[in-house]
C-alpha cells in the first residue's frame, strides 16, 4: 500500500470540490476554510430536541475500523445520523476477510449492496489511499486513520477547535508535545495548521520519538520541554503508544512524565491565554496532570463536541462532491 500523499486529483473532483478526504497534503486552503466553515452551520445541531438534519437521508456509510477505535467511530456514527444517513458497522474481527476473504473482494460485496460511503480505519498507512483508488466512482471513502500516515479528520476538528477560541490562525505558534514519531494525528495537524496560516508549529519530543522527516514537515524541532513551549498559543499533548513501540524508545513512563508531561506549573511558560488540547485518549499522568487536563485552559471536551460537526462536514462534502456529476 502507498505511503505517498494522495494527490488532489483523487482526493477532488475536476470542478475543486471534495470527492474522498484521506490527507490534509495538497489540498488548497480553501478547501480546509470550507470545511470549517460547513462544520460551524452543524455545531448547533446537537442542541436540538430532534438532533438531525435530511442532508443525506437515503444514503448508507459503512464503518471499516479495522483497528480498534471507540471515540472515532462512535462520532463518526453520530455524525452519518445527525446527517439522517443509515449506518453499518462492519465486526471486522468476525467478517469474511477473517476466513480469507481479501479486502477488494468485501469491498465490491458492499458496493453491491448500493453503498455511498466508507468510512475506513486501519493500522496500514496508506489503506484507505489504496481503497480510494480502486473503489467505484460513486462511493466516497474518509480516512478515519491509517498506520502512522494521516488522522485528516481529527486534525480537522482540533483546527476548528483553535479557530473557534483563537479566531484564526494567522500569528499564532503552537506546540505539539509526545509521541510524534507514531502520530499520524500529529503529522495532519501539522499540515492542515501550515496550510491554514500558523506562524510556527513546533514539536516537542525526545529524538527517539521524532520522525526523520519532521523538519521537512515545516514544524520546528525541540527536544526539551520549557523552551519549546515558551511563549506557544495553543499546546497539543499526544498520546504515548506504546502499542506501536518496536523497541524500547524511552525508559519509562514516569521518566516520560518527568521530562515532557504537561501540567500546570510547566504551562507557565506557554502564553498566558494559552489553550490545551490533546487528541485522545488520554493517559493522565504520563502525558498531561488531570488538574490540567480538567482546568479552564483545557478545551479537550469541546474537540469531542466540534468533532461530531466536523465529521458532519467532511461527510456531506463528499458525498455531494460524488453527487455533482464531476466524477
Amino acid at each position: 500500500m502507498t505511503t505517498e500523499p494522495p494527490s488532489s486529483e483523487v482526493q477532488l473532483t475536476p470542478g475543486g470540490r471534495l470527492r474522498h478526504f484521506l490527507a490534509i497534503e495538497n489540498l488548497p486552503r480553501s478547501l480546509l476554510t470550507e470545511i470549517l466553515d460547513t462544520a460551524a452551520g452543524f455545531v448547533s445541531v446537537g442542541d436540538r430536541s430532534v438532533k438531525n438534519v435530511p442532508l443525506l437521508r437515503g444514503k448508507t456509510s459503512v464503518n471499516l475500523f479495522f483497528e480498534p477505535s471507540t471515540r472515532t467511530r462512535t462520532t463518526f456514527e453520530l455524525a452519518a445520523k445527525r446527517l439522517s444517513a443509515d449506518v453499518l458497522n462492519m465486526d471486522i474481527a468476525h467478517s469474511a476477510t477473517s476466513k480469507g476473504e481479501s479486502l477488494l473482494d468485501m469491498l465490491r460485496n458492499l458496493e453491491a449492496m448500493a453503498s455511498d460511503l466508507f468510512v475506513v480505519r486501519h493500522a496500514d498507512s496508506g489503506a484507505a489511499h489504496f481503497i480510494a483508488r480502486h473503489v467505484t466512482p460513486n462511493v466516497a471513502i474518509i480516512n478515519a486513520g491509517d498506520g502512522r500516515h494521516a488522522h485528516p479528520t481529527q486534525a480537522m476538528l482540533d483546527m476548528y477547535t483553535i479557530r473557534h477560541y483563537k479566531g484564526g490562525f494567522e500569528g499564532l505558534t503552537v506546540a505539539i508535545v509526545g509521541d510524534v514519531l507514531h502520530s499520524r494525528v500529529a503529522r495532519s495537524q501539522i499540515n492542515a495548521l501550515l496550510t491554514l496560516g500558523a506562524e510556527e508549529v513546533r514539536v516537542i519530543a525526545p529524538r527517539t520519538l521524532l520522525p526523520a522527516d519532521v523538519e521537512a514537515l515545516g514544524a520546528r524541532v525541540f527536544t526539551e520541554l520549557e523552551p519549546g513551549l515558551r511563549d506557544a498559543d495553543v499546546v497539543m499533548a499526544l498520546r504515548l503508544q506504546r502499542e506501536r513501540m518496536q523497541s524500547a524508545l524511552l525508559p519509562s513512563e514516569g521518566e516520560f512524565y518527568r521530562l515532557y508531561g504537561l501540567n500546570e506549573d510547566r504551562l507557565r511558560h506557554a502564553h498566558p491565554q494559552a489553550i490545551v488540547m490533546h487528541p485522545g485518549p488520554m493517559n493522565r499522568g504520563v502525558e498531561i496532570d488531570s488538574g490540567l487536563a480538567d482546568g479552564e485552559r483545557s478545551v479537550i471536551l469541546h474537540q469531542v463536541t466540534f468533532g461530531i460537526a466536523v465529521r458532519m462536514a467532511v461527510m456531506s462534502m463528499c458525498v455531494s462532491g460524488q453527487e455533482s456529476g464531476e466524477v
